[in-house]
């Protein structure tokens, strides 16, 4: 029976960049984390179809928000539901600069790096960032993935007087956490609050004893 190699696929140097970060080994000390907390805003939830519009990240190491490290774009789309319009505010006409699907992919990657990743209800940003990739011949991200709607549960205490919800939206970890909700529905609006609730939340964490990358993700 013959041996049959994978066959190496040629990627695109910013994407080789990217994959190369991961050759290191990756940090325990959740202290010394680099933590890149993202938010999308896209034309719908059709992971086919639909589209994003703009991405907003920015980064958090050792409980706090890094001032100097966020970024923003606005792609270049074409498919808008006028209800989704009027949700995030992001206008077809609206004097933006934008710039195209595979432009925001590389600025992304080379922001992101070995970085864990943030999001609130992950899975949604996740999936949106993975078909983009996918149109455009790449493969799917390799940061590991946290969501805070998962990672705040865990903070709270199991009781039969407490009633828990299944889901909490980010509005839910505003309230919780006292967060302004001035700049909701933008996609560095959202990140911005995402982050803040991330730190309340890996503040109480460390509190218990999580310290770690792998207690973390335990």
């Amino acid at each position: 029976m013959g041996i049959f190699k994978k066959k190496h696929v040629n990627h695109p140097i910013f994407w080789e960049n990217y994959a190369s970060a991961f050759d290191r080994p990756l940090l325990e000390d959740l202290k010394k984390i680099r933590f890149v907390v993202l938010d999308t805003e896209t034309t719908g939830f059709d992971y086919e179809t639909d589209r994003m519009l703009s991405i907003g990240a920015l980064a958090v190491t050792d409980n706090a928000i890094a001032a100097a490290e966020s970024m923003e774009v606005f792609l270049d789309q074409y498919y808008y539901h006028s209800k989704n319009v009027a949700i995030h505010g992001i206008l077809k006409k609206e004097q933006r600069e934008v710039i195209s699907e595979l432009e925001a992919i590389q600025l992304l990657l080379a922001f992101l790096g070995n970085s864990v990743l943030v999001a609130h209800h992950a899975a949604f940003d996740l999936r949106m960032l993975n078909e983009a990739l996918k149109r455009h011949g790449l493969p799917k991200l390799k940061n590991k993935v946290l969501d805070t709607a998962t990672l705040y549960k865990k903070t709270l205490i199991r009781s039969p007087l407490l009633q828990r919800k299944e889901h909490y939206s980010l509005d839910d970890l505003a309230d919780k956490f006292d967060i302004s909700k001035k700049d909701r529905h933008t996609a560095l609006g959202d990140a911005y609050i995402t982050a803040l609730a991330f730190i309340k939340i890996l503040s109480r964490l460390q509190k218990k004893g999580v310290t770690t990358r792998k207690k973390l993700f335990k």
